[in-house]
């Protein structure tokens, strides 16, 4: 065990805002650590895009938690995890804290979406009966504490309900998560300004998770704990696909500085310690 979800508790009470940037494999998350990132976020859309596949439940949980275990043993800064709806029902869920734990994650969320899920932006979401919802965060809170305060990941709470079912729904489902033990509350599908300064006021008071492209400096001022910082990924995928486009369209990529580019990958990559042990363990003459 990594003891990662002990640091991102006292990150938590003692940082502002913990800002998680967006990443679906170990290369992007080291980018996130080496600018400096307190933490990183382990992308559902991201990882099922990485498979060539939508965000819409078709990944399982084991693929997920290798993915988790990739990120969370090239970094050692916290990992935060999609974990979608969790697996199934409340002992699914109490079994898939447990993969996450084991494969190095410091926190996850689980959502309130019926199964197949669907990304939090898209159309036509629908979400489970609260009291079912209820059940599942108790189930992963117990699974957290049996494992302990470094060791049992920090269980967050999502909602869906917004899209369906309007702020009176949302409100009453993350008070009711909140009270059986979620660490964080996260409303998903926040699309404006409007909305997020909605969603910090009406829940006020409670631990807060956002993801959006708001500003950090506004997001910290409406309080939010931890950030999710959707627009890495979108800008990633914006920055690759012209790069190809430029490719077709020139026969040529400009890389401004390319050999210092590719020493920089290789040191973040760890190429000087690798090299290191290979002359210790070279065999001797």
């Amino acid at each position: 065990m990594s003891g990662a979800p002990g640091r991102l508790r006292r990150l938590l009470t003692t940082s502002p805002t913990v800002v998680a940037p967006f990443a679906y494999d170990a290369l992007q998350a080291k980018l996130a650590e080496a600018a400096g990132f307190a933490a990183v976020y382990l992308t559902g859309f991201g990882t099922a895009a990485s498979h060539g596949l939508p965000d819409v439940g078709l990944l399982t949980t084991t693929e997920m938690a290798a993915n988790v275990a990739r990120l969370a043993g090239a970094v050692g800064i916290p990992v935060v995890a999609d974990a979608d709806t969790g697996g199934g029902g409340p002992l699914n869920v109490a079994r898939t804290v447990e993969q996450y734990a084991r494969a190095g994650a410091a926190a996850l969320h689980v959502e309130d979406q019926v199964w197949p899920k669907r990304c939090g932006f898209m159309a036509g979401k629908e979400v489970i009966p609260a009291g079912e919802m209820v059940a599942k965060v108790r189930a992963a809170v117990d699974m957290s504490r049996r494992l302990g305060p470094d060791d049992g990941p920090l269980v967050i709470a999502r909602t869906d309900a917004l899209a369906p079912l309007g702020w009176e729904e949302v409100e009453q489902r993350a008070r009711r998560y909140r009270d059986v033990g979620a660490e964080l509350i996260f409303v998903d599908g926040i699309r404006s300004r409007r909305d997020a300064a909605t969603y910090a006021e009406r829940l006020a008071g409670l631990p807060l998770l956002y993801n959006g492209s708001l500003p950090i400096d506004e997001a910290t001022a409406h309080g939010f704990r931890l950030v999710l910082a959707a627009g890495t990924l979108l800008a990633a995928v914006d920055v690759q696909r012209r790069v190809y486009q430029e490719l077709a369209a020139t026969g040529t990529v400009t890389v401004e500085h390319p050999g210092q580019v590719f020493d920089e990958v290789n040191r973040l990559l760890g190429l000087d310690e690798v090299e290191e042990l290979r002359h210790r363990y070279a065999p001797e003459p």
